[in-house]
């Protein structure tokens, strides 16, 4: 069993949602990441989404853009982020940490390389934006022997066919993207989201995740009513901006006990 199934079993049991954030690797600095991890952690996250900077992120909206100009400029790779994750397991051998990013870094490095040094880090599952699940049975394959989740997005505009395809080759869990749009967007209606997980559980009986447009703590709390996780990013990455860097491992971890204190409530 992953660490990520072992991890919403245990949610599951206790009766509660997973709490799923997500930051850039490198930002605002190399030195504060894995402060940052710990503080993921001791807020309530249930699992870190830990993101690859890449020059062209293109799911993404203008904060995490920037947030990954910035890891780019600090000279951030994803062998430094592997690095990281390493770093973070001295601590923390039970978190699970999901490598989100594009393909790119991954095509460069080869999959089977990457795979295992993802494993040998410590990494649970990777979620690479660009790779369509349909054209990925190899990956996810390659994944699991490794022992590493396959994680794969859906959308409002995923067709049934892109559901079932996903449905089958994906483990730890789906994220579902519940807009249209890039991340950052602040449109969510939580109606549209309640109307399509009961169709995307009807294929597969793994957790479901969604993120985009979850800015707070209501926000969050709505989504979790049909979601077994919410994932929170762009609202995270705004916080780091605007916080002065000597404030910014407290102000993490109170702004991600605010959400846990709500999915909890």
């Amino acid at each position: 069993m992953s660490k990520i199934t072992a991890t919403f079993n245990e949610l599951k049991a206790a009766g509660k949602k997973g709490l799923i954030p997500f930051i850039t690797a490198g930002d605002p600095d190399p030195g504060l990441t894995v402060e940052l991890m710990h503080a993921l952690v001791r807020g309530g996250s249930s699992v870190i989404e830990l993101g690859v900077p890449f020059s062209d992120p293109m799911a993404d909206g203008p904060v995490i853009q920037r947030a990954s100009e910035r890891a780019l400029s600090h000279g951030v790779t994803l062998h430094s982020c592997l690095d990281m994750v390493k770093e973070f397991r001295k601590k923390d051998p039970k978190t699970p940490v999901v490598l989100m990013g594009y393909a790119n870094p991954v095509e460069q490095m080869g999959a089977d390389r990457f795979a295992t040094e993802a494993k040998a880090a410590g990494v649970d599952g990777v979620l690479i934006v660009d790779y369509p699940p349909e054209e990925c049975v190899d990956f996810a394959a390659r994944m699991r022997i490794a022992g590493v989740d396959p994680i794969f997005l859906l959308a409002p505009t995923s067709s049934h066919l892109r559901i079932k395809e996903a449905a089958k080759i994906a483990s730890g869990y789906i994220y579902y993207v519940s807009m249209r749009g890039v991340t950052g967007s602040s449109n969510l209606n939580t109606q549209d989201v309640a109307s399509i997980i009961p169709k995307i559980r009807e294929e597969t009986a793994i957790p479901i995740a969604v993120g985009f447009g979850i800015n707070d703590a209501a926000s969050a709390k709505a989504v979790s009513k049909t979601a077994d996780a919410v994932v929170i990013g762009s609202r995270i990455i705004r916080l780091l901006e605007e916080c002065p860097p000597d404030q910014a491992v407290q102000s993490l971890e109170t702004f991600i006990r605010e959400i846990r204190v709500a999915l909890d409530t």
